[in-house]
């Protein structure tokens, strides 16, 4: 995977964007930088996170009930915090921020319940072609997954649902990277679609059936144009 940026984002969504803003904002720490309509009654609130972008998705509509997908907690490092601090936002999303280089976070991490972990393995190290970064460890960018085997761990149901939802890898092609995942046995989430001079995305799904945004993002990469 050639990537456009050194970092993942992460997407939650809520019907509760107020109390979070005021979490994420003043709590958690997290600068805002811009709100972007998404359409479907769907608006997003961009934070910075160490490079990583913190996308809380505001939907109007009530959100589906769920169970909670396999993304579960959030490590953020911090540089004023000297031991990790484990907080929860007013959905219940765990979070925890850490002193920079903890565990060899620099950026975030995303910790994944999972069942079959060969599966996982599997998944990020050849289709995804991550750098391992320890046991039950892969680095994508600056951006660590952590693996936690959990026997209790269901699929992933609808996108738009309460909670961390899903990662996002910028790339150079989102055309490309998607055939190359698809030939190499990954799960379509949605093909790739062109969001007017924005960016072009598609998504994939992990053996939980987490989804994975692909995007191209025209401010990175300079153009939309394959």
């Amino acid at each position: 995977m050639r990537l456009a940026k050194n970092h993942v984002d992460v997407g939650v969504f809520t019907n509760n964007a107020a109390r979070m803003l005021e979490f994420w904002q003043n709590v958690a720490g997290l600068p805002f930088e811009e709100l972007l309509p998404l359409g479907g009654g769907v608006r997003q609130h961009r934070h910075a996170m160490n490079g990583s972008v913190f996308k809380l998705n505001d939907a109007r509509d009530p959100l589906p009930p769920e169970p909670p997908a396999g993304y579960r907690e959030l490590l953020i490092a911090s540089a004023g915090v000297e031991s990790p601090h484990h907080l929860a936002d007013p959905d219940g999303n765990r979070v925890t921020l850490v002193p920079p280089g903890f565990e060899g976070i620099e950026g975030i991490a995303v910790r994944v319940a999972v069942r079959d972990e060969a599966a996982f393995h599997d998944f990020y190290g050849r289709i995804l072609a991550l750098d391992a970064a320890g046991p039950d460890r892969f680095r994508c960018g600056d951006s660590i997954i952590v693996i936690e085997h959990d026997p209790a761990a269901v699929r992933a149901g609808e996108m738009r649902a309460k909670g961390f939802r899903y990662l996002t890898v910028q790339v150079f092609d989102c055309d490309a990277e998607q055939a190359r995942f698809l030939e190499l046995g990954a799960e379509e989430g949605r093909p790739p679609v062109t969001l007017g001079t924005t960016a072009r995305v598609s998504f994939i799904r992990d053996p939980g059936g987490n989804w994975i945004e692909v995007s191209q993002r025209a401010s990175l990469v300079g153009s939309l144009s394959r």
